[in-house]
Protein backbone atom coordinates (compact mmCIF):
# COMPACT_ATOMS: atom_id res chain seq x y z
CA UNK A 1 0.00 0.00 0.00
CA UNK A 2 1.23 3.49 -0.89
CA UNK A 3 -0.28 6.79 0.25
CA UNK A 4 -0.62 9.09 -2.76
CA UNK A 5 -2.92 11.71 -1.23
CA UNK A 6 -3.70 13.19 2.18
CA UNK A 7 -7.18 14.66 2.59
CA UNK A 8 -7.83 17.07 5.44
CA UNK A 9 -10.91 18.30 7.19
CA UNK A 10 -10.65 22.09 7.57
CA UNK A 11 -12.17 23.33 10.84
CA UNK A 12 -10.45 22.07 14.00
CA UNK A 13 -7.95 20.15 11.86
CA UNK A 14 -6.10 22.95 10.07
CA UNK A 15 -7.83 26.01 11.52
CA UNK A 16 -8.58 26.31 15.24
CA UNK A 17 -12.21 27.05 14.45
CA UNK A 18 -13.79 26.28 17.83
CA UNK A 19 -11.58 28.77 19.63
CA UNK A 20 -12.26 31.44 17.01
CA UNK A 21 -16.01 30.80 17.12
CA UNK A 22 -16.14 31.10 20.91
CA UNK A 23 -14.15 34.34 20.91
CA UNK A 24 -16.23 35.82 18.08
CA UNK A 25 -19.54 35.00 19.75
CA UNK A 26 -18.33 36.49 23.04
CA UNK A 27 -17.30 39.69 21.23
CA UNK A 28 -20.66 39.82 19.45
CA UNK A 29 -22.59 39.45 22.69
CA UNK A 30 -20.52 42.17 24.37
CA UNK A 31 -21.26 44.49 21.45
CA UNK A 32 -24.99 43.73 21.50
CA UNK A 33 -25.21 44.38 25.22
CA UNK A 34 -23.35 47.69 24.74
CA UNK A 35 -25.88 48.54 22.02
CA UNK A 36 -28.81 48.03 24.38
CA UNK A 37 -29.57 44.30 24.60
CA UNK A 38 -31.06 43.69 28.03
CA UNK A 39 -29.60 40.29 28.87
CA UNK A 40 -26.76 38.73 30.80
CA UNK A 41 -23.58 37.91 28.91
CA UNK A 42 -23.20 34.28 29.96
CA UNK A 43 -26.83 33.37 29.34
CA UNK A 44 -26.80 35.09 25.93
CA UNK A 45 -23.67 33.24 24.82
CA UNK A 46 -25.35 30.01 25.89
CA UNK A 47 -28.46 30.93 23.90
CA UNK A 48 -26.38 31.57 20.77
CA UNK A 49 -24.69 28.18 20.95
CA UNK A 50 -28.00 26.42 21.56
CA UNK A 51 -29.29 27.94 18.35
CA UNK A 52 -26.08 26.85 16.59
CA UNK A 53 -26.75 23.31 17.80
CA UNK A 54 -30.21 23.46 16.28
CA UNK A 55 -29.47 25.35 13.07
CA UNK A 56 -25.87 24.37 12.34
CA UNK A 57 -22.56 25.98 13.26
CA UNK A 58 -22.33 27.80 9.90
CA UNK A 59 -25.73 29.53 10.24
CA UNK A 60 -25.38 33.08 8.94
CA UNK A 61 -28.54 34.49 10.57
CA UNK A 62 -27.77 33.31 14.08
CA UNK A 63 -28.15 36.73 15.76
CA UNK A 64 -31.31 37.54 13.78
CA UNK A 65 -32.88 34.33 15.08
CA UNK A 66 -31.76 34.95 18.64
CA UNK A 67 -33.23 38.45 18.66
CA UNK A 68 -36.55 37.29 17.20
CA UNK A 69 -36.79 34.50 19.76
CA UNK A 70 -35.81 36.71 22.69
CA UNK A 71 -37.37 40.08 21.74
CA UNK A 72 -40.04 39.08 19.25
CA UNK A 73 -38.45 41.30 16.61
CA UNK A 74 -35.07 42.37 15.22
CA UNK A 75 -33.56 45.51 16.68
CA UNK A 76 -31.22 46.43 13.82
CA UNK A 77 -28.93 48.58 15.94
CA UNK A 78 -28.30 45.63 18.24
CA UNK A 79 -28.00 43.25 15.29
CA UNK A 80 -25.48 45.46 13.49
CA UNK A 81 -23.40 45.82 16.65
CA UNK A 82 -23.34 42.06 17.09
CA UNK A 83 -22.38 41.34 13.49
CA UNK A 84 -19.57 43.91 13.53
CA UNK A 85 -18.25 42.65 16.85
CA UNK A 86 -18.33 39.08 15.57
CA UNK A 87 -16.53 39.90 12.33
CA UNK A 88 -13.79 41.93 14.00
CA UNK A 89 -13.09 39.22 16.55
CA UNK A 90 -13.17 36.44 13.99
CA UNK A 91 -10.78 38.22 11.63
CA UNK A 92 -8.40 39.04 14.45
CA UNK A 93 -8.28 35.59 16.01
CA UNK A 94 -8.34 33.16 13.08
CA UNK A 95 -5.29 30.95 13.50
CA UNK A 96 -3.76 27.76 12.21
CA UNK A 97 -2.71 24.97 14.50
CA UNK A 98 1.06 24.73 15.02
CA UNK A 99 3.11 23.15 12.21
CA UNK A 100 0.34 23.22 9.58
CA UNK A 101 2.38 25.00 6.92
CA UNK A 102 5.53 22.95 7.39
CA UNK A 103 3.49 19.74 7.28
CA UNK A 104 1.70 20.69 4.07
CA UNK A 105 4.96 21.80 2.50
CA UNK A 106 6.72 18.57 3.42
CA UNK A 107 3.89 16.42 2.08
CA UNK A 108 4.07 18.26 -1.24
CA UNK A 109 7.86 17.75 -1.35
CA UNK A 110 7.21 14.03 -0.82
CA UNK A 111 5.05 14.00 -3.95
CA UNK A 112 1.80 13.66 -2.01
CA UNK A 113 -1.33 15.34 -3.33
CA UNK A 114 -3.27 17.22 -0.67
CA UNK A 115 -6.96 18.06 -0.54
CA UNK A 116 -9.75 19.28 1.73
CA UNK A 117 -13.15 17.77 2.39
CA UNK A 118 -15.22 20.18 4.48
CA UNK A 119 -18.87 20.44 5.47
CA UNK A 120 -18.54 24.23 5.36
CA UNK A 121 -20.23 26.19 2.56
CA UNK A 122 -17.89 26.77 -0.38
CA UNK A 123 -17.42 30.52 0.11
CA UNK A 124 -16.72 30.23 3.84
CA UNK A 125 -14.22 27.42 3.26
CA UNK A 126 -12.35 29.49 0.69
CA UNK A 127 -12.48 32.61 2.86
CA UNK A 128 -10.73 30.68 5.62
CA UNK A 129 -8.15 29.24 3.26
CA UNK A 130 -7.38 32.58 1.63
CA UNK A 131 -7.24 34.47 4.94
CA UNK A 132 -4.73 31.93 6.26
CA UNK A 133 -2.68 31.94 3.04
CA UNK A 134 -3.39 28.26 2.39
CA UNK A 135 -5.36 28.53 -0.85
CA UNK A 136 -2.41 27.62 -3.11
CA UNK A 137 -1.50 24.44 -1.23
CA UNK A 138 -4.43 22.23 -2.18
CA UNK A 139 -5.00 20.25 -5.34
CA UNK A 140 -8.70 19.71 -4.56
CA UNK A 141 -11.19 21.41 -2.23
CA UNK A 142 -14.59 19.77 -1.71
CA UNK A 143 -17.14 21.87 0.17
CA UNK A 144 -20.79 21.28 1.01
CA UNK A 145 -22.26 22.55 -2.28
CA UNK A 146 -20.12 20.15 -4.32
CA UNK A 147 -22.25 17.16 -3.29
CA UNK A 148 -25.06 18.54 -1.10
CA UNK A 149 -24.04 15.90 1.45
CA UNK A 150 -22.23 16.14 4.75
CA UNK A 151 -19.79 13.69 6.25
CA UNK A 152 -20.01 10.78 7.04
CA UNK A 153 -21.97 10.40 3.79
CA UNK A 154 -19.60 8.79 1.27
CA UNK A 155 -20.26 11.34 -1.49
CA UNK A 156 -17.79 14.08 -0.39
CA UNK A 157 -15.00 11.56 0.13
CA UNK A 158 -15.68 9.84 -3.17
CA UNK A 159 -15.72 13.13 -5.06
CA UNK A 160 -12.34 14.13 -3.60
CA UNK A 161 -10.86 10.73 -4.47
CA UNK A 162 -12.20 10.97 -8.01
CA UNK A 163 -10.79 14.46 -8.54
CA UNK A 164 -7.43 13.38 -7.14
CA UNK A 165 -7.41 10.23 -9.28
CA UNK A 166 -6.54 7.90 -6.39
CA UNK A 167 -8.07 4.77 -4.91
CA UNK A 168 -9.48 4.91 -1.35
CA UNK A 169 -6.64 2.76 0.03
CA UNK A 170 -4.15 5.25 -1.43
CA UNK A 171 -5.57 8.18 0.55
CA UNK A 172 -5.17 9.19 4.19
CA UNK A 173 -8.06 11.16 5.74
CA UNK A 174 -7.19 13.50 8.61
CA UNK A 175 -9.94 14.97 10.80
CA UNK A 176 -11.02 15.86 14.31
CA UNK A 177 -14.56 14.42 14.32
CA UNK A 178 -14.60 10.67 14.83
CA UNK A 179 -18.21 10.00 13.83
CA UNK A 180 -17.97 12.10 10.67
CA UNK A 181 -14.37 12.23 9.46
CA UNK A 182 -13.06 8.89 10.67
CA UNK A 183 -16.19 6.77 10.27
CA UNK A 184 -16.96 8.27 6.87
CA UNK A 185 -13.44 7.77 5.54
CA UNK A 186 -13.16 4.21 6.80
CA UNK A 187 -16.54 3.33 5.29
CA UNK A 188 -15.21 4.11 1.80
CA UNK A 189 -11.93 2.29 2.43
CA UNK A 190 -9.56 5.16 3.20
CA UNK A 191 -6.77 5.10 5.77
CA UNK A 192 -7.67 7.38 8.68
CA UNK A 193 -5.78 9.62 11.12
CA UNK A 194 -7.59 11.27 14.03
CA UNK A 195 -6.54 14.84 14.84
CA UNK A 196 -6.64 14.43 18.60
CA UNK A 197 -5.38 18.00 19.07
CA UNK A 198 -8.61 19.38 17.56
CA UNK A 199 -11.08 17.08 19.33
CA UNK A 200 -13.75 19.10 21.17
CA UNK A 201 -15.77 16.03 22.14
CA UNK A 202 -13.22 14.36 24.42
CA UNK A 203 -13.49 11.27 22.24
CA UNK A 204 -12.48 8.06 23.97
CA UNK A 205 -12.15 5.74 20.98
CA UNK A 206 -11.76 7.45 17.61
CA UNK A 207 -11.80 4.21 15.63
CA UNK A 208 -9.01 5.62 13.46
CA UNK A 209 -6.03 3.74 12.07
CA UNK A 210 -3.71 6.42 13.48
CA UNK A 211 -3.93 9.30 15.95
CA UNK A 212 -1.87 12.48 16.04
CA UNK A 213 -1.45 15.03 18.81
CA UNK A 214 0.47 17.35 16.46
CA UNK A 215 -0.22 17.58 12.74
CA UNK A 216 3.47 17.19 11.91
CA UNK A 217 3.27 13.56 13.03
CA UNK A 218 1.56 12.86 9.70
CA UNK A 219 4.96 13.02 8.01
CA UNK A 220 6.19 10.01 9.99
CA UNK A 221 2.93 8.12 9.36
CA UNK A 222 3.11 8.61 5.60
CA UNK A 223 6.85 7.86 5.56
CA UNK A 224 6.38 4.58 7.41
CA UNK A 225 3.51 3.48 5.15
CA UNK A 226 5.33 4.43 1.94
CA UNK A 227 8.70 3.04 2.94
CA UNK A 228 12.29 4.35 2.94
CA UNK A 229 11.96 6.23 -0.38
CA UNK A 230 9.13 8.44 0.90
CA UNK A 231 11.38 11.31 1.96
CA UNK A 232 13.81 11.08 -0.95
Amino acid sequence: MTIKAVIFDLDNTLVNFSQVKRMAVEAAVDAMIDAGLKAGKAETIQRVFKIYEREGIEDQQIFDKMLVEDLGHIDYRILAAGINGYRRAKAGNMALYPHVRITLTQLIKMGIQIAIVSDAPRLLAWLRLVSMGLDSFFDVVVAYEDTGKRKPDPAPFQLALSRLGVEPKEALMVGDWAVRDMAGAKAVGMVSAFARYGDDFKTDNSGADHEVTDIIQLIDIVSKINGPTALS
